[in-house]
């Protein structure tokens, strides 16, 4: 698919505004690079979305400079999540997904193709920036940005309101392969930092864990619970009661337990809760 052939993000980002007069240059992914820098949810009803996050999450909601159907959600007038109401007009899953940060789409891109991975979008121009949609080699889907990221970036870092974990056939064989895409452990200056701790994989940026890997999905599983896909978390400081909410939102609680649940919506995107706690 061409620039041409789509105006709009594939999963909801936002690309950052012109920096305020005064202001520092804008962060970009040249600086931040291979770390996660959004989340984003692919759903088909706009208004049924926000209804659903805003009584389980809390969330309020600003418009996107994308226009309709497109919202950022905030909490306490931070950005948390974008939000794309475009699933059944482009025909795509509805679905969270990460995007990481790159300092070239293109270069991206074709890592992921070199290393048996796919591209399902992009990239595509969305000035001042460029996004794709992919899947790794065991078909998990992911996004990119190239460019600025937004102007309260760093605070959205720093709150930590989302973090993401892969579930896939092998946790060291997908190290291996977002290793190699995007630069992870290269001892290049912001890089990402990559630990084994057990049989999990662990992500690291700038000291903060952003991401971990871990093995037992199974490829061709019945239950695309089961196969190889990132799972965003959501930190909120009452498990319990978000899974409640859910549920009278006619949403589903996949499992629970004191400190975590899995949630689906309305829509069928599942996404996860955890307990608010201190930084890893």
């Amino acid at each position: 698919m061409s620039d041409d052939d789509m105006t709009h993000s594939p999963a909801g980002i936002e690309p950052a505004g012109t920096a305020p007069s005064g202001a520092d240059q804008p962060l970009t992914t040249h600086s931040v690079f291979g770390a996660p820098c959004w989340v984003s949810l692919t759903s088909r009803d706009l208004e049924a979305t926000e209804e659903f996050y805003s009584a389980v999450l809390g969330w309020q909601w600003r418009p996107a400079k994308l226009g309709e159907p497109f919202r950022i959600a905030q909490v306490n007038g931070a950005p948390v999540a974008g939000i794309a109401a475009v699933a059944a007009m482009w025909q795509m899953a509805v679905a969270w997904t990460p995007y990481f940060a790159v300092p070239d789409a293109n270069e991206a891109v074709s890592r992921v193709q070199e290393r048996g991975g796919t591209a399902a979008v992009g990239p595509i121009s969305l000035p001042p920036g460029r996004a794709a949609l992919l899947a790794d080699r065991d078909g998990a889907t992911f996004g990119i940005w190239e460019g600025e990221l937004f102007t309260d970036w760093e605070s959205w870092r720093a709150s930590r309101p989302a973090f993401i974990r892969l579930h896939t056939r092998d946790a060291f064989d997908a190290a291996i392969f977002y290793g190699q895409v995007f630069d992870w452990a290269s001892g290049r200056p912001g890089c990402c930092e990559v630990q084994y701790e057990g049989e999990e994989v662990v992500l690291r940026s700038q000291g903060a864990v952003v991401a971990r890997i871990e093995s037992g999905a199974l490829g061709a599983a019945p239950d695309p619970s089961l196969r190889p896909h990132w799972q965003v978390h959501f930190a909120v400081e009452d498990v319990a009661a978000c899974a409640r909410a859910a549920e009278r939102q006619g949403g589903s609680v996949l499992a629970e337990d004191g400190t975590e649940a899995v949630l689906r919506d309305t829509d069928g995107a599942q996404f996860t809760v955890t307990a608010r706690r201190p930084e890893d």
